[in-house]
């Protein structure tokens, strides 16, 4: 059963609103990540605006490098905000300060924009900055729980393809596990023959013990059998299966999986000692590679 709640880490959403004389924009993105890697670029003169996001981001998401901006202005018909001159020049020293140092450090900061430099606080003053937030905060919180459930609705749409796709790889993984049995079963006849082969020229050459001669060889079967390895491949697809049918962010679990998959699949390679049951590996790792790079994708 695949995961209706499956979420891939991709996705994006974007609104705009208008409130109280206030219009804005927002705009998140989401990328992979080995986390959750909040970066928000925010009015900083709204009170209490950034812990609130942030707390609905952690809330809604598992993992993901998240890149969420808004920009809110004054509407056309409101009081045009007023530059704090001394403001501006601290901000523009402090802006020249870091840039300075992260040179220093060898990196390369984007240029601000005036709109970025103007959302600085105490640049702009006026209604802005001196009317009470409390009704705009409330607008904007409102806002960000539909731009979030936005994003969730998009990971899980990307999730719904991802588990599409995971779910024909484990199938054709499970494919090449029973072929690999019927390889592995019709290969014993041509073991046999070569292991006597081999126990009648060292018995004919040398004085050797016959029963030590015989344990080698059966060490050397046992040590060609493969049956352990493709029990534990039919293990991990139906542990993936399992994975698949749960709620929740899988990916950590899944990613850790891929790393048993492979483990298996470069034994039974090694192990192989015929053509066909080489071929039939190699075509497990190929499948295995696939799906690792689309488990990276699952939150």
């Amino acid at each position: 059963m695949v995961n209706p709640v499956l979420r891939s880490m991709t996705g994006f959403a974007a609104r705009r609103g208008r409130s109280d004389g206030y219009d804005w924009l927002w705009d998140i993105r989401s990328v992979n990540g080995k986390g959750l890697d909040l970066r928000l670029r925010l009015p900083d003169w709204i009170e209490g605006l950034e812990p609130a996001i942030r707390a609905r981001l952690s809330a809604a998401l598992g993992r993901g490098n998240v890149a969420l901006s808004l920009k809110v202005d004054r509407a056309a018909a409101g009081e045009a905000p007023r530059v704090n001159l001394a403001a501006l020049d601290a901000a523009l020293a402090g802006l020249a300060l870091v840039r300075a140092r992260a040179k220093a450090n060898g990196i390369t900061l984007a240029d601000p924009t005036a709109a970025d430099i103007l959302a600085m606080r105490g640049v702009t003053e006026g209604a802005a900055a001196e009317e009470d937030q409390t009704a705009l905060l409330a607008a904007l919180l409102s806002d960000a729980d539909a731009l979030v459930a936005a994003l969730v609705a998009m990971r899980e749409s990307e999730g719904a393809a991802l588990a599409a796709i995971i779910t024909g790889q484990l199938d054709r993984i499970a494919a090449l596990v029973a072929e690999a049995g019927e390889a592995a079963t019709a290969r014993r006849p041509e073991m046999q023959r070569q292991l006597d082969e081999n126990l009648a020229r060292v018995l004919a050459g040398a004085a050797a013990d016959p029963d030590r001669v015989a344990q080698e060889l059966a060490m050397l079967v046992v040590k060609a059998d493969v049956i352990e390895e493709l029990d534990r491949l039919n293990a991990h697809v139906a542990a993936a299966r399992k994975l698949l049918a749960e709620a929740g962010a899988i990916g950590r679990k899944f990613d850790f999986l891929m790393q048993e998959f492979m483990r298996e699949a470069n034994t039974l390679c090694s192990k192989s000692g015929n053509a066909a049951l080489t071929r039939i590996g190699l075509d497990l790792k190929t499948v295995i590679d696939q799906m690792r790079e689309q488990v990276q994708n699952v939150e």
